[in-house]
């Protein structure tokens, strides 16, 4: 695991939570190069991100992370942010959430966000699948 830069922005209790189960989700090379890359300006949304959405939500014990990661896929799927999105299927599946529920979570995208939601987010699994199926060759 990489040094984590030495900013301001970078300290703190909630950081750390966060930042530890960052990494485990979307995996530390990621992350690690997005808080390395982070100017004077971005530093403040890696913080913000770190600590709201990762040390103030996924720590929390209400939800498992499979299901958090399934609820991501459904949101991010239905508001079309595809780059968010390539990055949480892996996350998703990094967090145990089989393909087949992907399938069944894009699903349900279709029905209730309408068919050009679900069909992006179906290109955009289909492509993380390969490229993961491709690196296991």
């Amino acid at each position: 695991m990489a040094k984590t830069p030495d900013r301001p922005e970078y300290k703190g209790d909630l950081f750390e939570r966060g930042l530890a189960v960052r990494r485990e989700v979307l995996g530390a090379e990621y992350v690690d190069q997005s808080l390395a890359a982070a100017d004077d300006f971005y530093a403040a949304f890696q913080k913000a991100t770190t600590e709201q959405a990762w040390g103030m939500i996924w720590t929390r014990p209400g939800l498992t992370r499979q299901t958090r990661s399934m609820l991501n896929l459904a949101m991010l799927a239905a508001m079309g942010k595809g780059h968010e999105l390539r990055l949480h299927v892996k996350g998703a599946l990094t967090n145990g959430v089989s393909r087949e529920e992907i399938k069944e979570v894009f699903l349900q995208v279709c029905g209730y966000c309408g068919i050009p939601a679900g069909f992006e987010a179906f290109r955009i699994a289909r492509e993380v699948f390969a490229e993961i199926d491709k690196a296991k060759t």
